[in-house]
């Protein structure tokens, strides 16, 4: 599963259904939030003014399952290895395709996804845990409100990655070259001034060891979303499983800043 064509495949046909940290390392992968056209451009909206956690990299046609600006030959009904399906604000299913649930009035958002610059990270000396240790990145729900727009309001969702003191002046400068896919962290050290009580009990994902001498570094993640529908409780929203990413035909670095 070389390529993200080759790695799509895999999803549609069921065989991959694993979180996706570490697939395809040069191209970009993306959160995936499908609304009804009704509440589109109020979506589009709060993206706009909520870019560190809401990058937009493709949006699709009223109707159309095609993002054809970032992968012109896949269907994002099947293409990723598990879906979340909100019904009022709670979780009703899992699938790893919704077509029983796709309409013709659905448009489909693609956001950037830290996992882009994980790489980069990597090739800087900075390893990611939750890949050493096999588990999905840990995620939390903030104190930090995100900029209401339209219907849209809630909490901001940050993914979490430890590291050494030394290393985390570095993170800040390799991951400033991807404001695409959420760019600099947004917070760095003590958890609770931004309203995580417990680190060992992520929202979203798992809980990875952070070692002695090692500070927890945060991005703002584009799982902000499932907390928004979480907190505003549209009658549908679908969106893919925290961790289980669609990757796209976009190199990573068409989205870096030199």
């Amino acid at each position: 599963m070389t390529t993200p064509f080759e790695v799509r495949g895999k999803m549609r046909s069921g065989e991959f259904t694993l979180p996706t940290s570490g697939l395809c390392e040069d191209y970009i992968q993306a959160n995936l939030v499908i609304l009804p056209k009704n509440l589109a451009f109020d979506f589009l909206l709060f993206c706009q003014r909520n870019p560190k956690s809401c990058p937009v990299i493709d949006v699709t046609d009223v109707g159309s399952y095609v993002p054809h600006l970032s992968a012109p030959n896949a269907d994002l009904r099947t293409d990723l290895p598990k879906y979340r399906v909100y019904k009022n604000g709670e979780v009703v299913d899992e699938p790893t395709d919704i077509k029983e649930y796709w309409t013709d009035d659905m448009v489909g958002f693609l956001i950037g996804c830290s996992f882009t610059f994980e790489e980069a990270l990597i090739k800087n000396g900075i390893p990611m845990r939750h890949n050493e240790e096999g588990v999905n990145v840990p995620m939390y729900k903030t104190s930090i409100e995100a900029m209401p727009a339209g219907k849209f309001s809630g909490p901001t969702v940050v993914s979490m990655r430890p590291m050494k003191e030394k290393d985390v002046i570095r993170a800040v400068q390799v991951t400033s070259r991807f404001p695409s896919v959420h760019g600099a962290p947004i917070h760095i050290g003590n958890p609770q001034s931004i309203g995580i009580t417990n680190i060992n009990q992520p929202d979203f994902g798992d809980a990875v060891t952070i070692n002695e001498g090692e500070v927890p570094v945060f991005w703002a993640c584009g799982v902000t979303p499932q907390a928004i529908a979480m907190h505003m409780k549209p009658a549908l929203m679908i969106t893919h499983a925290p961790g289980h990413m669609f990757i796209t035909d976009l190199k990573s670095e068409h989205v870096s800043v030199i």
